[in-house]
């Protein structure tokens, strides 16, 4: 009697099993079938953000339905990411979000109220953002070395701006000031698009900012661009790139994921939309749920050292 009601239990379960799967193939055949919520936990205009925007509104066209874009900014993204975790896992709020504050805010802060690989599911990585260390177009010093030599001097009477505690901006000139020795003062702001303003009109000299925001203001002489790649001036080792990428709330039915995902990746390969990344800057990624889960969880350990090696705590 025992043994057949094990038999029962596991056949009730695989048909539990079974029909679930048809349920979450259904849904994801009508999917979707009104406008998707996109939480973008990051401040608008930001070089993910822009990135976010323009492949969401390619995937619009592909799958007949809008991503409407909610930007969360608060608390260096903390606000919206533990948003977008208690969202409803049914594909109609996903995330638009970048590796600060899926690896870099998690290894550095405590208790930041989410785990990036429990409550979230992968769905791409987008493109890869570059960035450049600019300044105002009176700043003394015009590259790297200048710049090194002008902080050794003067120790922490140089401000930089940045989008906020554990923003890309911050984070890199953590990593900028462990690997050459100097001292900066670090200005944080809500969100990287007031610290850029600033240091555009002056008031904050300098700051490390994701491409292209900077570009048409440096060739118009008003922002002066001390370097490009770090590394080229004599920063041996010194290497930092971001990304921008979909995710979705964990439990979201893998169907909904594949199909997000194949949105994602087709809207990535239409040459105009890969024209516009790249004459931005961006390096098109476009990968899968599964190579996205592996990049995350090598992140994850490498911002976790460099936050022990750099004693970068948030």
């Amino acid at each position: 009697m025992a043994s057949f009601n094990r038999r029962h239990a596991i056949m009730a379960s695989l048909a539990a099993s079974a029909l679930a799967g048809v349920r979450h193939e259904a849904l994801a055949q009508s999917y979707p079938g009104r406008p998707v919520k996109v939480i973008v936990p990051l401040a608008a205009a930001g070089a993910s953000d822009v990135a976010i925007r323009l492949v969401l509104d390619e995937m619009g066209r592909e799958l007949g339905q809008a991503f409407v874009v909610e930007n969360q900014p608060g608390a260096s993204g903390i606000v919206g990411m533990r948003s977008g975790a208690r969202a409803v896992a049914d594909g109609y709020t996903i995330l638009g979000v970048n590796d600060s504050i899926m690896t870099m805010l998690p290894t550095m802060k405590d208790d930041v109220g989410y785990d990036p690989l429990v409550d979230f599911t992968p769905v791409t990585q987008l493109v890869r953002i570059n960035f450049a260390l600019i300044a105002h177009k009176s700043f003394a010093a015009s590259n790297v070395q200048e710049l090194i030599a002008l902080a050794k001097a003067n120790p922490g009477s140089i401000d930089y701006g940045s989008g906020g505690p554990g923003s890309p901006q911050h984070v890199a000139m953590e990593l900028l000031m462990h690997a050459t020795g100097i001292k900066l003062n670090h200005v944080p702001y809500r969100g990287v698009a007031q610290a850029f303003n600033d240091v555009v009109g002056g008031h904050v000299p300098l700051m490390i900012t994701g491409l292209p925001a900077p570009n048409e203001l440096i060739n118009t002489g008003q922002l002066k661009l001390l370097q490009a790649t770090i590394s080229e001036q004599g920063v041996v080792g010194y290497d930092f790139t971001t990304y921008a990428a979909l995710a979705a709330p964990a439990k979201t039915p893998p169907a909904i994921v594949d199909q997000l995902n194949r949105a994602a990746v087709k809207a990535l390969s239409n040459p105009a939309v890969q024209k516009r990344l790249t004459e931005m800057g961006f390096e098109v990624i476009a990968n899968s749920p599964e190579d996205f889960t592996v990049a995350l969880k090598e992140g994850i350990a490498k911002y976790r050292l460099l936050s022990k090696v750099a004693n970068i705590r948030l």
